[in-house]
Protein backbone atom coordinates (compact mmCIF):
# COMPACT_ATOMS: atom_id res chain seq x y z
CA UNK A 1 0.00 0.00 0.00
CA UNK A 2 1.19 3.19 -0.77
CA UNK A 3 -0.10 6.77 -0.51
CA UNK A 4 -0.39 9.94 1.38
CA UNK A 5 0.35 8.20 4.76
CA UNK A 6 3.75 7.39 5.96
CA UNK A 7 4.32 4.01 7.63
CA UNK A 8 4.31 5.08 11.09
CA UNK A 9 1.10 6.88 10.21
CA UNK A 10 -0.04 3.28 9.58
CA UNK A 11 1.07 1.35 11.92
CA UNK A 12 -0.31 4.00 14.96
CA UNK A 13 -3.60 3.51 13.57
CA UNK A 14 -3.74 -0.05 12.81
CA UNK A 15 -2.60 -0.64 16.03
CA UNK A 16 -5.20 1.78 17.58
CA UNK A 17 -7.68 0.61 15.88
CA UNK A 18 -7.11 -3.15 16.48
CA UNK A 19 -5.92 -2.50 20.76
CA UNK A 20 -8.96 0.20 21.28
CA UNK A 21 -12.01 -0.64 18.43
CA UNK A 22 -11.97 -4.29 17.62
CA UNK A 23 -15.65 -4.42 18.31
CA UNK A 24 -15.97 -1.57 15.65
CA UNK A 25 -13.70 -2.88 13.32
CA UNK A 26 -15.74 -5.96 12.74
CA UNK A 27 -19.07 -3.98 12.52
CA UNK A 28 -17.45 -1.99 9.71
CA UNK A 29 -16.24 -5.49 7.84
CA UNK A 30 -19.64 -7.12 8.00
CA UNK A 31 -21.42 -4.20 7.17
CA UNK A 32 -19.26 -2.69 4.54
CA UNK A 33 -16.86 -5.14 3.51
CA UNK A 34 -19.38 -8.11 2.37
CA UNK A 35 -18.30 -10.05 4.88
CA UNK A 36 -21.62 -10.31 7.22
CA UNK A 37 -20.83 -14.05 9.00
CA UNK A 38 -17.33 -12.99 9.85
CA UNK A 39 -16.73 -13.75 13.23
CA UNK A 40 -12.94 -11.57 13.58
CA UNK A 41 -11.52 -8.69 11.96
CA UNK A 42 -8.32 -6.39 12.10
CA UNK A 43 -7.33 -3.64 10.42
CA UNK A 44 -4.13 -4.38 8.75
CA UNK A 45 -3.31 -0.90 6.23
CA UNK A 46 -4.92 2.25 4.94
CA UNK A 47 -3.69 4.44 1.99
CA UNK A 48 -6.07 7.10 0.90
CA UNK A 49 -8.12 5.18 -1.09
CA UNK A 50 -9.23 2.23 1.44
CA UNK A 51 -8.45 0.71 4.60
CA UNK A 52 -7.67 -2.83 4.45
CA UNK A 53 -8.49 -5.42 6.45
CA UNK A 54 -8.07 -9.39 7.47
CA UNK A 55 -11.42 -11.00 8.11
CA UNK A 56 -11.80 -14.13 9.39
CA UNK A 57 -15.10 -15.97 7.73
CA UNK A 58 -15.62 -20.05 8.65
CA UNK A 59 -12.05 -19.97 10.67
CA UNK A 60 -10.47 -18.42 7.03
CA UNK A 61 -9.07 -15.36 6.55
CA UNK A 62 -9.74 -12.90 4.10
CA UNK A 63 -8.57 -9.92 3.06
CA UNK A 64 -10.99 -6.63 2.33
CA UNK A 65 -10.74 -3.42 1.17
CA UNK A 66 -13.29 -1.12 1.80
CA UNK A 67 -13.07 2.45 0.50
CA UNK A 68 -13.09 5.85 2.05
CA UNK A 69 -15.98 7.68 1.12
CA UNK A 70 -13.58 9.99 -1.05
CA UNK A 71 -9.45 10.20 -0.93
CA UNK A 72 -7.93 11.17 2.13
CA UNK A 73 -4.95 13.05 2.34
CA UNK A 74 -4.71 14.20 6.39
CA UNK A 75 -4.42 12.20 9.46
CA UNK A 76 -7.34 13.72 10.86
CA UNK A 77 -9.34 12.45 8.14
CA UNK A 78 -8.39 8.91 8.64
CA UNK A 79 -10.78 9.55 12.20
CA UNK A 80 -13.44 10.87 10.60
CA UNK A 81 -13.74 8.64 7.98
CA UNK A 82 -13.43 5.97 10.22
CA UNK A 83 -16.03 7.20 12.69
CA UNK A 84 -18.76 7.45 9.80
CA UNK A 85 -17.85 4.04 8.57
CA UNK A 86 -18.72 2.81 11.75
CA UNK A 87 -22.25 5.07 12.15
CA UNK A 88 -22.68 3.41 8.59
CA UNK A 89 -21.97 -0.24 9.72
CA UNK A 90 -24.11 0.14 12.72
CA UNK A 91 -27.35 1.79 10.86
CA UNK A 92 -26.81 -0.84 8.19
CA UNK A 93 -26.90 -3.72 11.13
CA UNK A 94 -29.65 -2.09 13.14
CA UNK A 95 -27.15 -1.55 16.07
CA UNK A 96 -27.14 1.33 18.46
CA UNK A 97 -23.86 3.23 18.24
CA UNK A 98 -22.18 3.87 21.36
CA UNK A 99 -22.69 6.68 23.29
CA UNK A 100 -26.37 6.80 21.95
Amino acid sequence: MSGPFSPEVVTAVTAHMNGDHPEDTLLICRALGGHPDATGARMTGLDGEAGEYAVTVGGTEHTVRIPWAHPLTERPQIRQEVVRMYQEACEKLGVTPRGH
